[in-house]
């Protein structure tokens, strides 16, 4: 018994010290500690939500030639408030040395977290070698942290995780035990790279959020990994590059964040890129034709014929789309950009009198593009060679998809060059927008070409979004309402393009829930009023689904071809506009441009799109609130949020017919469909 008793004073009083060397960061909705051993653990504050690890870990450490270096003793630790040019706040600054037989390394820690911003923390370390030796660093992590969970059940984790992969994976997934994936923003294929530099692990409780809030697109991976026994998944922010830090020398990591939120990865993607906007990487202006439904010639795929194209847009017309787009097939190679003599005999003359004929229909034209690809053979490629991007292997990098070379966006040729073909394109004949469209329009690797003088091979990275900002200013000097759209083929796109374009894309969905999905994306990254395109319809469930477009906040668009049985489309079927289908088309325009949703508000902090049944979408407008339910089957009660103090009518607004009233703020009902279910609450006067 008394063996006992002092086991326990003991270890209370060892506790109570370990409390007092605790160093604390505190906002009224995270705490983020650091023991005297430079381990850190981080915690949510809100009612309800258990902690996401009780253990201290180390979270930024060096990777080394040989091993890691994480051990480190805290030698100070001040907090203490500041003003930068981003905002003002309250800072932790943390010092320490590495001990025993460890290389000596002086460790700083900055930690900030602004009034503007309390759910995210910004981390920058600074390692200093004070040896007498080199050493050989391969590479930093930093925001190293694990997620248990309390409860045992088939998903315990969702994830958002926005790397580009060649298999076109989900960006929103729950995690299964032994779940691993790397995450790297730099190429993953030859020309599949780049993407949204945060991920995300949430349970229903509460979420971690990680990445890098630097102002250029950075090569760093975000791994995540979900243990194969345990409920404990795991993320961090990496860095690989090898660099020899001599005696004195400083390594300083990247800027990035950690974010503690409720809910879904809405928010925390909103957070950052609203953080992001302060540092200079802003959403664009939506005009009003970036809201207008489309359709593409694409049903007709590479080989189309001039007056099949032409045929079909009286019938675009009548069924309310705005928008036609002449796609892939119009050039004699990527790179030239010469036009296809048997389409275009008279070359230009021939294509504004193709523009022309769109124009006298009420229609608008919008012209296919892929831009940074040069086939082998053209003239681009045999007269223009310095314009390619030579990587580390002193090679060309494939495009693979188009059997292509890429140009380096860094480089002023590729810039000036590809300047004209936009003053062409838009200016001479008279479109009055771009699809531009490729999966290596989202990323490039490092460049090599000496003759290009890139000050680091990385420029080509870093500078890509540079790129896209002189198409996108030179086609809105042009025109001030030309839409820019930028489609990465089915990729998580890089969220540095999105400054430079004004009507995102779905961008070859593989289901209808990806459709979804990037839609929330999208709106959380770009604003909630982006006008968000679903992509051609024949690419959701059943190929017909504008439910799932339009329902969240999306522009609806096909690719139908016209009258029925004219041709035969070899990637998704028969696309032919029958008698049937001409009437739902019709309906579904016909509701989109009644409502036109994506001008109003979407409300993506109010449902978990991981763990709330059935999967909703919310949209605010005009004083009208507008739920999307969408489940292969459903029957029982869902509940509407985001209601006011008041009464309201609900009204399925697909059918147009009332079905009860209820009283906000929350209110349930009970409903029945398949599929999905369209609502519309408007308040009673």
């Amino acid at each position: 018994m008394l063996k006992s008793l002092i086991i326990v004073i003991i270890s209370v009083i060892l506790w109570s010290c370990a409390e007092k060397d605790i160093h604390s960061l505190q906002t009224d909705r995270m705490l983020i500690e650091y023991n005297n051993e430079f381990q850190s653990r981080v915690s949510p504050l809100w009612n309800g939500a258990e902690a996401f690890n009780t253990q201290f870990r180390p979270a930024e450490y060096l990777i080394l030639a040989d091993s890691i270096l994480s051990r480190f003793r805290l030698q100070t630790a001040v907090n203490k408030q500041f003003e930068d040019n981003l905002g003002s706040g309250e800072m932790l600054v943390l010092q320490g040395k590495s001990g025993g037989s460890s290389p000596v390394v002086e460790k700083i820690l900055q930690i900030k977290v602004y009034k503007d911003f309390p759910d995210l923390a910004v981390f920058r370390v600074v390692y200093i070698n004070e040896g007498k030796k080199n050493i050989n660093v391969s590479g930093w992590v930093n925001n190293a942290y694990q997620i248990t969970s309390p409860i045992k059940a088939d998903t315990v984790f969702w994830s958002f995780q926005g790397a580009t992969y060649e298999s076109r994976p989900d960006w929103v997934l729950p995690l299964k035990p032994g779940f691993k994936r790397e995450n790297y923003m730099g190429m993953n294929a030859s020309d599949y790279g780049g993407g949204i530099p945060v991920c995300d692990i949430w349970r229903r409780d509460a979420g971690l959020a990680v990445g890098h809030v630097e102002a250029v697109p950075k090569l760093v991976s975000l791994p995540v990994q979900m243990d194969s026994l345990t409920n404990r998944a795991s993320m961090e922010v990496k860095y690989l590059k090898d660099v020899t830090l001599q005696p004195g020398d400083t390594l300083k990591t990247f800027d990035t964040f950690v974010s503690v939120h409720r809910g879904d990865y809405f928010n925390p993607l909103r957070t950052f890129a609203r953080f992001m906007d302060k540092k200079g990487v802003h959403a664009p202006k939506f005009p009003k034709t970036s809201y207008e439904p489309v359709w593409c010639a694409w049903g007709y795929e590479r080989n189309f014929k001039v007056n099949d194209v032409l045929a079909t847009l009286p019938k675009v017309k009548t069924l309310g789309y705005k928008w036609a787009v002449l796609d892939d097939g119009w050039q004699t190679a990527e790179g030239d950009w010469y036009l296809n003599p048997k389409k275009f005999p008279r070359g230009d003359a021939d294509m504004k009198a193709f523009v022309n004929k769109i124009h006298e229909q009420g229609l608008k034209a919008k012209l296919w593009w892929a831009p940074l690809a040069v086939d082998p053979g053209t003239d681009l490629h045999k007269n223009h060679p310095d314009l390619l991007l030579i990587n580390k292997e002193g090679k060309t990098q494939d495009i693979s998809w188009w059997d292509s070379y890429y140009l380096c966006p860094a480089y002023e040729g590729t810039i000036e060059y590809t300047r004209k073909l936009v003053q062409k394109f838009i200016g001479e004949w008279g479109f009055d927008g771009l699809k531009i469209d490729g999966q290596h329009l989202n990323a490039v690797p490092p460049c090599y070409n000496p003759a290009h003088h890139h000050a680091y091979p990385e420029e080509s990275v870093e500078k890509l979004p540079q790129f896209f900002e002189m198409i996108y200013k030179t086609a809105t000097s042009i025109k001030s309402d030309a839409v820019v759209e930028i489609c990465p083929c089915g990729t998580a796109a890089s969220f540095y393009n999105m400054a430079w374009m004004n009507q995102p894309v779905a961008s070859d969905p593989t289901s209808s829930w990806q459709i979804r999905l990037k839609g929330k994306t999208y709106k959380a990254l770009m604003g909630p009023n982006v006008p968000y395109y679903g992509d051609h319809v024949e690419l959701s469930d059943d190929m017909d689904d504008f439910a799932s477009t339009i329902g969240i906040g999306g522009v609806p668009g096909t690719k139908f071809v016209w009258p029925p049985g004219i041709y035969y489309n070899e990637e998704t079927g028969d696309v032919s506009l029958t008698a049937q289908k001409e009437r739902e088309w019709k309906k579904w325009v016909y509701i989109y441009n009644r409502y036109e949703l994506p001008k109003g508000i979407y409300h993506g902090e109010l449902y978990d799109i991981g763990f709330d049944k059935p999967e909703t979408h919310v949209i605010e407008k005009n004083g009208n609130v507008y739920f999307a339910f969408y489940a292969p089957q459903w029957k029982g009660e869902v509940e509407l949020r985001g209601l006011q103090n008041k009464r309201y009518t609900i009204t399925d607004y697909e059918h147009d017919m009332d079905m009860q009233k209820v009283k906000g703020p929350t209110a349930k009902i009970k409903v029945n469909f398949n599929n999905h279910l369209l609502l519309k609450a408007v308040p009673v006067q």
